[in-house]
């Protein structure tokens, strides 16, 4: 596969995830489409068992799939995303074998880490909305300062 790799790379990323999303902001800016695609796990629409997975297993980490159907999955779908891009300068250690088990360990804390990284600010700069509803922070109007009236 690597030698004869088959263009394009779907990567199914985690829309919600501000982390994931700012990823493929700079991906897709780079990445022409016969070369990397987008898919969003958060969208209501995505079937994650039209592909043989679950959804938990889908945003337990991060998947992606070459047009012969072979998957890559962590670090792989990563480094393999970030060729595609161009930007394999970048992942480069991603692919140094004595690297890899720090790495590997590190992604998996990050994996487990990252449903509680939802407060961060996402980078398309909307309020996160599901269903019917988005969700904002609470805010306390009157305990704002008000501005001093003008003397009369």
């Amino acid at each position: 596969m690597y030698e004869n790799t088959h263009w394009p790379l779907t990567l199914y990323f985690d829309g919600d995830c501000p982390l994931c999303a700012h990823e493929i902001k700079v991906l897709s800016a780079r990445a022409s489409p016969d070369r990397l695609r987008f898919v969003d796990i958060s969208d209501p629409a995505f079937d994650a068992p039209s592909l043989g997975f679950t959804r938990a297993h889908m945003e337990s980490l991060l998947h992606a799939r070459f047009a012969d159907g072979t998957w890559v999955t962590g670090l792989d779908a990563t480094l393999w995303s970030w060729r595609a891009a161009g930007l394999g300068i970048w992942a480069a250690p991603l692919s140094w074998r004595w690297a890899r088990p720090l790495l590997n360990v590190g992604y998996r804390l990050f994996c487990r880490w990252r449903p509680h990284l939802a407060w961060l600010p996402h980078p398309d700069g909307s309020a996160r909305c599901r269903g019917d509803s988005c969700a904002l922070p609470d805010t306390d109007r009157s305990a704002r300062k008000q501005p001093p009236s003008e003397p009369q």
